[in-house]
């Protein structure tokens, strides 16, 4: 008799079995560290192996003029070019300026939204890279103020 136990051992050992022999989807072989502790887009695009970015009408950056509260600040980014591979979001005055990459394909709406940490007012980026290779990139200065009052 299967009971709750044994099925819950048996899927962590074949969990286990599949991590080890590299059948298991490999997430953490797609972060790439370097990348996200870049400290300006430069060095990102530079971790990345990618040239220089063009500043294009085709991506376009969303979020607030003035951010109220630093801690969630939602940006977002979105392109209706056809060949995006990935698009970025990057801080220009975090510690760490890239905040998020997402991976895309032409099979998905490469529009995406989150939220950012800022801890200071600075430009945001949205950056899509596409697979000729281009990197174009939008930006947006963010105001951010302390409990509304100013900053």
């Amino acid at each position: 008799m299967q009971t709750r136990r044994k099925t819950l051992r048996n899927s962590a050992l074949v969990a286990g079995l599949l991590a080890a022999s590299g059948l298991f989807p490999g997430y953490a072989l797609a972060f790439n560290a370097k990348a996200f502790e870049a400290k300006n887009l430069a060095d990102v695009l530079k971790a990345l192996g990618l040239g220089t970015p063009t500043e294009s009408k085709d991506v376009s950056i969303t979020g607030p003029d003035i951010a109220e509260n630093g801690a969630v600040v939602p940006v977002g980014a979105s392109t209706t070019l056809a060949g995006v591979k990935q698009l970025l979001l990057l801080v220009e005055k975090n510690p760490s300026a890239l905040i998020a990459s997402f991976n895309v394909s032409d099979s998905v709406d490469a529009n995406i939204t989150t939220r950012a940490k800022m801890g200071q007012s600075s430009d945001v980026y949205a950056v899509a890279l596409l697979a000729d290779g281009r990197v174009l990139f939008a930006k947006k200065e963010i105001k951010v103020t302390l409990g509304g009052c100013g900053g």
